[in-house]
């Protein structure tokens, strides 16, 4: 059977996502270091772009229970989910800008510190 172009099924796709403008690259800065500011991409975790860059940010564990690379991150990211609060609560609770660098899925631009537990 021929099928006509015009026949033929496109996939749905989501127009209000597709609309909204997606920068190529968000900024990472490390105030109080010497270390360059970095471009990362969007598509690609945060904790791999941090050790491909050479970061001042170690990683244990990189699954979010370890605290190794808690930082103070101050920028625009996703809020924390309730597993990574809880480890917050434990190992910086007084702190408002803490944050495990493994679990941050960034929105834009940010500033990371290292935290020392």
């Amino acid at each position: 059977m021929l099928v006509k172009p015009w026949e033929t099924r496109q996939p749905t796709r989501n127009f209000a996502l597709a609309m909204t403008p997606q920068p190529a690259f968000y900024t990472l800065r490390f105030p109080a270091t010497n270390w360059k500011t970095v471009a990362v991409d969007p598509q690609q975790s945060l904790s791999t772009q941090l050790t491909l860059h050479n970061s001042p940010i170690l990683f244990g564990c990189r699954t979010g229970i370890c605290g190794t690379c808690l930082v103070s991150a101050i920028g625009n990211m996703v809020p924390p989910d309730a597993a990574e609060q809880e480890v917050l609560e434990i190992l910086a609770p007084h702190c408002s800008t803490a944050r495990l660098a493994c679990q941050i899925q960034p929105l834009g631009d940010l500033s990371l510190s290292t935290l020392i537990p």
